[in-house]
């Protein structure tokens, strides 16, 4: 399909769906939502399942023939894969090659192996970031939880004193930066500049992780005092290997696809001319695709050769890391379905209109939106992507800046209170071995640590850029 009938179906679809008034409108956001929380949360059903349906009903009850519906969602679902899909699929290749090659144990031993007592904490939050940064979450927990396991053992620390600063570190990772998929997924929707977003959530997750990790893990250890399960430490991926690569190749070779996404910015920000040579080198150059391709390329050699991978192993490697994400892509392209839906339907404009007479900050509102859908589904990437298409129509006369921080907002919006409908918070009770009570005391209250201290950073850093 070409750019010129995407237009022409998205303003087809529009006009048939926007004759409805904002009462019929708001019927109809309602009755899409609880539709999917309904499905997701009591009938167990697929986040995946349950957005198409409930991208169905939203436009069944705004009045939208269900044909216009139907092509709404579909232009919504391939613009997102498009758009996201070959950067999540990039960014888990470089994960598992970080993982399989012994580059994530390289990392931990060495920082660990140079942190005293107190240091821990610390240490423990700054190995998360670093290797949070390409991974999924679940997939961080996975790689984390011996390390976790054996330092709280060893140094005879309450499992939160460890737990917790690890924890927050995967967790703001997750919610802000990319090439995550909500972050990713969020910054197309709302049109923000990749680079922009990527630097200013780095000024935010800092602070974030360092309050609600190391910090607030004094009180946790407090409130749960336990010492690790005996019988849930995992075995190492690096246990297998005769070789793994070093510290500083590894470490470089993660923050490849930053260094050059963020170069790509400075050189906007310096040049700011659109037709200047360098500035047009580094658009490609740091480019989402670009960066992440020459660091999955960069790492088969730094990383898998390094670990004496065979040309077969490390094409194995490749190939297993994109199974376990098609569950990703799907909801995250599912998600763009319903954002379009949204957007269709005149959702984004009644809200922009509505919203004109209230003395809510468009950052706020984003906040309050991504929380709700948070609270109500449990899953941090639907609300992202949902709360995105929501108020991707504020982000229309918003500077650069402040478009980079409504995806924050959104971001820190989608962490908030994590509870027994997300699967994250099963993935913490299991692991640690502690009680449904035990978790919501530590983790929960952790991620809503982390989503109010930084939307506090959010309006703090709107004040000054």
């Amino acid at each position: 399909m070409t750019h010129l009938s995407a237009e022409m179906l998205a303003a087809d679809v529009t006009e048939s769906i926007t004759s409805a008034g904002h009462a019929q409108l708001g019927i109809a956001v309602l009755a899409g939502i609880a539709v999917i929380v309904l499905l997701i949360t009591r009938f167990k059903l697929h986040a995946f399942l349950s957005l198409i349906i409930g991208s169905l009903v939203l436009g069944a009850v705004a009045g939208a023939p269900l044909d216009k519906a139907i092509a709404s969602f579909s232009t919504g679902l391939g613009t997102t894969v498009a758009g996201t899909g070959v950067l999540i699929a990039l960014g888990a290749v470089l994960g598992k090659l970080l993982a399989d090659s012994g580059g994530a144990d390289r990392i931990v031993d060495t920082i660990l192996a140079r942190a005293g007592g107190r240091a821990m904490p610390w240490a423990m939050v700054l190995i998360a970031g670093i290797i949070g940064l390409p991974i999924f979450f679940e997939v961080g927990i996975v790689l984390l939880i011996p390390v976790v396991l054996l330092v709280a053992k060893r140094g005879n620390f309450s499992l939160m004193r460890i737990g917790i600063p690890a924890l927050a570190g995967l967790s703001v990772m997750h919610g802000l930066i990319p090439p995550h998929p909500g972050p990713l997924a969020a910054i197309d929707a709302v049109g923000a500049n990749l680079g922009v977003t990527l630097a200013l959530g780095v000024v935010v997750a800092v602070p974030t992780a360092v309050i609600a990790g190391p910090v607030f893990s004094r009180y946790a250890a407090r409130w749960v005092d336990i010492r690790p399960p005996e019988t849930l430490v995992p075995e190492r991926a690096s246990d297998d290997l005769d070789r793994r690569p070093g510290f500083a190749v590894t470490v470089a070779t993660v923050l490849l696809p930053v260094v050059m996404m963020l170069a790509k910015a400075l050189v906007d920000v310096v040049v700011d001319n659109p037709e200047h040579t360098v500035q047009r080198a580094f658009d490609v150059i740091g480019s989402p695709l670009i960066a992440l391709l020459t660091a999955v390329v960069v790492a088969m050699f730094t990383l898998g050769r390094a670990a004496g991978f065979t040309k077969g192993r490390t094409a194995a490697t490749v190939e297993k890391s994109l199974g376990p994400i098609a569950g990703v892509l799907l909801i995250v392209g599912a998600g763009g379905g319903f954002k379009q839906t949204l957007i269709d339907a005149g959702v984004g404009r009644m809200i922009l209109e509505i919203s004109q007479g209230w003395h809510v900050s468009a950052l706020l509102l984003a906040w309050l939106i991504a929380v709700t859908i948070r609270l109500a589904t449990g899953s941090a990437t639907v609300a992202t992507i949902s709360a995105a298409g929501l108020v991707a129509p504020l982000a229309a006369d918003m500077s650069t800046t402040h478009g980079a921080l409504l995806v924050l907002a959104i971001g820190c919006g989608s962490l908030f209170f994590s509870h027994v409908n997300d699967a994250g918070f099963w993935m913490v009770k299991e692991y640690f071995g502690m009680s449904v009570g035990q978790t919501l005391k530590t983790w929960s209250v952790m991620e809503t640590l982390i989503s109010v201290v930084g939307m506090a950073c959010v309006l703090l850093l709107s004040l000054v850029v």
